[in-house]
């Protein structure tokens, strides 16, 4: 089973090189799998220029919050690593002493429930609530209303312009940072890059797992879109293993250990890659759409693919967003960790601080949740 992005990344592969040894009824088919994928593209993008457009010359209606809002989002979809990164935001605004709460659209989410990143984050900050729903402008009012809530942090939000925020923080995952080249659904840009210059800031998210020429050539490529918005580059270290609930294993106690791995992401790549870079032996991977919900069938699935390679794996490893849904210490005998991961800004960090800052100086400390 293969994510969106893996999908749309095969296509492009095969869409922009065919291999030579097709045959050639294979060959003549190109152009009718890569015409309404363009065409469809192409819709795509009239729609969200146009949207851009009316949102910028203030024809559609714009609501500000009665407290500061920080957006994170990304251009491309799929995961460009938000997670992490909302995580060290509400850490940081609570470590200053003032309420936050965390809203989100609640992709995947299951009816009466929430997805898996609220699952996550509610392990990670178990003193900031977060709000998930469609509506994000009563969201926000119903964090700041009854929760007291004096910072929003409004996750996923690059395109959800409904709402005013003091600062666009803009992700780029550096082992996909363009979608491909193409707008959805021939590639996976949500919108064009000339939507770049409405940040306030830019992270390169996943720096590490890319080459130095890369991660310059991706700067000079944002900064002709964007030159005046600062630049900013992270990495996603792994900090340990852990064992449902709660048990915590170093991650050099599994160098050269076999494993099996799954996930249900936007970028299982980047999942892959970093457990190779721990050096773990990664001997089968699979993979399910992003914010899986992990039916019946889906664990039966993935409990029949571990007895058929138990006997040579040492393990079976996830992401911190499928544990939270498992919530096993094992599968068909085989234990089951999960990756945790932190943020970690390598360049412009000050930059950061003094955006953070100007929102947030003038907010009153926090007297009611401590």
């Amino acid at each position: 089973m293969k994510s969106a992005h893996q999908w749309i990344s095969w296509i492009d592969s095969r869409l922009s090189s065919p291999a030579r040894h097709w045959p050639l009824w294979k060959k003549l088919c190109i152009p009718f799998v890569r015409g309404p994928l363009w065409a469809a593209s192409l819709g795509y993008s009239l729609a969200t220029t146009l949207r851009n457009q009316f949102y910028d010359r203030g024809w559609f209606r714009t609501h500000r919050s009665d407290v500061p809002v920080i957006s994170i989002g990304n251009i491309t979809a799929g995961g460009t690593g938000k997670t992490p990164v909302v995580a060290y935001l509400a850490k940081h605004i609570r470590q200053r002493g003032l309420r936050v709460a965390i809203v989100s659209r609640g992709y995947g989410a299951t009816a009466g429930s929430v997805n898996d990143e609220a699952l996550e984050l509610e392990r990670l900050l178990p003193d900031v609530p977060h709000i998930q729903n469609p509506d994000r402008l009563a969201a926000i009012r119903l964090a700041v209303d009854e929760l007291a809530a004096q910072v929003i942090l409004l996750d996923d939000a690059m395109q959800h312009r409904r709402v005013q925020r003091d600062l666009e923080i803009v992700l780029i995952d550096a082992t996909n940072p363009f979608g491909f080249g193409y707008q959805l659904p021939r590639g996976l840009l949500r919108e064009s890059l000339r939507g770049l210059k409405r940040a306030s800031v830019l992270m390169l998210t996943r720096a590490n797992l890319v080459a130095e020429r890369d991660v310059a050539q991706i700067k000079a490529t944002v900064q002709r879109y964007a030159p005046n918005v600062p630049w900013l580059e992270a990495t996603h270290e792994p900090e340990c293993f852990c064992r449902w609930p709660d048990t915590e294993q170093a991650l050099a106690a599994w160098a050269g250990k076999k494993v099996i791995a799954f996930c249900g992401i936007g970028n299982p790549d980047a999942f892959r890659t970093t457990l190779e870079r721990l050096g773990v032996q990664v001997v089968d991977m699979r993979t399910f759409p992003d914010h899986c919900a992990y039916e019946r069938g889906d664990i039966e699935s993935l409990q029949r693919w571990v007895t058929e390679r138990k006997a040579s794996i040492d393990a079976v490893v996830c992401t911190a967003k499928d544990i939270v849904k498992l919530q096993v210490p094992m599968l068909a005998g085989v234990p089951l960790l999960s990756l945790r991961i932190g943020l970690n800004i390598t360049a412009g960090n000050d930059v950061l601080a003094q955006r953070l800052d100007d929102v947030l100086a003038d907010i009153p400390i926090d007297t009611l949740w401590d």
